[in-house]
């Protein structure tokens, strides 16, 4: 279960139906299951994360990606802290700062996920995920 700390928005109703698909992939995430996210990725997304060295691009290329940790995941604790959605139309984009724990490491990331709207169905068409504070030398 994720825990959620602090919310902020101007439009109440997009921003709780962004926030709930969020955690709704974050808890498959936790528990093992990429297909989570990737149900949520459109085709065209674009991904940043800390352990790729450039940008990946394109819903195939993160499935093959996600593959391998596939049933690997496995987060005790998972706390979403401060989202926040900002929204026009057909386009929307949440930031969060996220806490997790796995096993005996704690995990503190920060997250940027623009949506849009398509066809009815919000989609994710980028996403990009940081270490909050790296080691930087």
């Amino acid at each position: 279960m994720i825990t959620l700390t602090g919310c902020s928005s101007g439009n109440t109703d997009i921003s709780e139906e962004i926030i709930s698909l969020e955690k709704a992939a974050l808890e498959k995430w936790n528990r093992g299951d990429i297909y989570g996210y990737l149900d949520l990725y459109a085709e065209d997304i674009v991904y940043f994360d800390p352990m790729i060295d450039k940008r990946m691009d394109g819903l195939q290329k993160i499935k093959e990606y996600y593959e391998s940790w596939e049933g690997e995941i496995n987060v005790t604790e998972c706390e979403m802290i401060d989202p926040k959605v900002q929204a026009v139309k057909d386009m929307a984009v949440l930031t969060f700062n996220l806490r997790s724990v796995e096993g005996d490491s704690l995990y503190q990331w920060n997250c940027t996920e623009v949506y849009r709207k398509d066809r009815g169905k919000w989609l994710i068409i980028q996403t990009h995920w940081s270490y909050v504070k790296p080691n930087i030398k």
